[in-house]
């Protein structure tokens, strides 16, 4: 029930009261302003009233503090939208790709540098997920050797991109970010500079070459820019919708052939006598099928070696069918990772891997481990 009582109060209180605003004395009274008489209505709290009023006051607490005038607010949208555009963008879909050229702009944004650096954290351990799960499976261990390498290989690209980020507004912007993804393009940072958002130009821009490239430097620098950024997020998300509308999915010759094989081998354990001879005859029932190139997967020659290269020779005598394969040659201080092409007249090397994965392959600072071939020839013309 309510209870009420007559009190004195304050005049500036009573028109508070009645108008919900605060309004002071008129100018020029010196003196407050006589009190009046009003009853006072006090309610008192009860379980039900306080069991409604706390959720209303969490969500309001909420609401604030997720609002884009709330710092904390604001850089938790950041970071959340940071990491979603990485693990969509780069979950393996070509067709979501583009999304990764929003990172820039949510960079731009952070507010601080110690800002910047969460953005980036987020954007690249988003888009790198699948390392502890990968490196748990080729070292045969648990997941926590995975994430430790997974956040060490993050902290290149969150302290290039924190170092590079800049408050200041107008060309300052577009050019750190320039900067930025330069170095994360080339070695040595360019090593661990995995998750590009310059990557969708092959997606946005196909066939454009250089230009597609450079167009696509344009419109990330653009993203970070003040006056542009919406433009250049228009022009992305264009681009992007012109892309899918217009995407054919890549069909390989009909002559050529895949073979996805399924050994089971442990860590440094190749391809032995009895898989090669497995190989060798699924390789013989494509080419028996019409296959006139067969692809086989990575290290599915083995170590290669003069006995291999007779073996598979020999085995294709009577087949006119080239195979590519991965293979590895060993040297005085490690081992190579190749591309081999075999017929029956012997084989070549296509290939050498340019940038063998860190730590688990390359591995500067001791003795075997893979060579790295980092301004070899990229691209491998073969035809079949």
């Amino acid at each position: 029930s309510l209870t009420g009582s007559n009190c004195q109060i304050p005049g500036f209180v009573l028109r508070t009261l009645r108008t919900g605003r605060y309004l002071p004395s008129p100018v020029g009274r010196s003196r407050p302003a006589p009190y009046s008489s009003i009853p006072l209505l006090v309610a008192p709290m009860t379980r039900v009233t306080s069991g409604r009023s706390r959720p209303t006051a969490f969500l309001a607490s909420l609401r604030r503090f997720l609002s884009w005038r709330h710092r904390g607010g604001r850089l938790t949208i950041l970071v959340v939208g940071s990491a979603t555009l990485g693990v969509i963008g780069w979950s393996g879909n070509p067709l979501t790709l583009p999304m990764a050229m929003v990172f820039p702009a949510l960079w731009s944004v952070a507010g601080s540098r110690a800002g910047a650096a969460l953005v980036a954290a987020a954007y690249f351990l988003g888009a790198s997920r699948g390392l502890p799960e990968g490196v748990s499976i080729f070292f045969g261990s648990d997941r926590l050797l995975g994430i430790a390498l997974w956040v060490t290989a993050s902290l290149v690209f969150v302290g290039t991109h924190a170092a590079c980020w800049t408050k200041r507004s107008g060309w300052r912007q577009p050019w750190r970010y320039l900067l930025a993804n330069v170095l994360m393009s080339v070695p040595p940072l360019g090593i661990l500079g995995w998750a590009n958002p310059i990557t969708a130009a092959g997606i946005m821009l196909p066939g454009w070459g250089w230009w597609g490239l450079a167009m696509t430097m344009v419109l990330l620098m653009s993203s970070v820019s003040t006056r542009l950024r919406w433009l250049a997020i228009a022009v992305i998300g264009a681009l992007s919708i012109s892309a899918s509308m217009n995407w054919t999915e890549p069909a390989p010759p009909s002559s050529w052939r895949g073979i996805d094989t399924s050994f089971v081998t442990g860590r440094e354990q190749y391809a032995d006598y009895a898989q090669q001879r497995v190989t060798i005859h699924l390789v013989q029932a494509a080419a028996v099928d019409g296959a006139k190139v067969v692809v086989l997967p990575e290290s599915a020659f083995g170590i290669w070696t003069p006995t291999a290269e007779a073996l598979w020779s020999g085995a294709l005598a009577n087949f006119q069918v080239t195979v590519i394969g991965g293979a590895i040659i060993l040297a005085g201080d490690g081992y190579e990772n190749l591309m081999i092409s075999v017929t029956a007249k012997g084989a070549e090397v296509l290939y050498r891997q340019r940038m063998p994965v860190p730590v688990s392959m390359w591995q500067p600072w001791s003795t075997g481990g893979a060579a790295a071939d980092f301004f070899g020839n990229p691209v491998v013309e073969h035809t079949g």
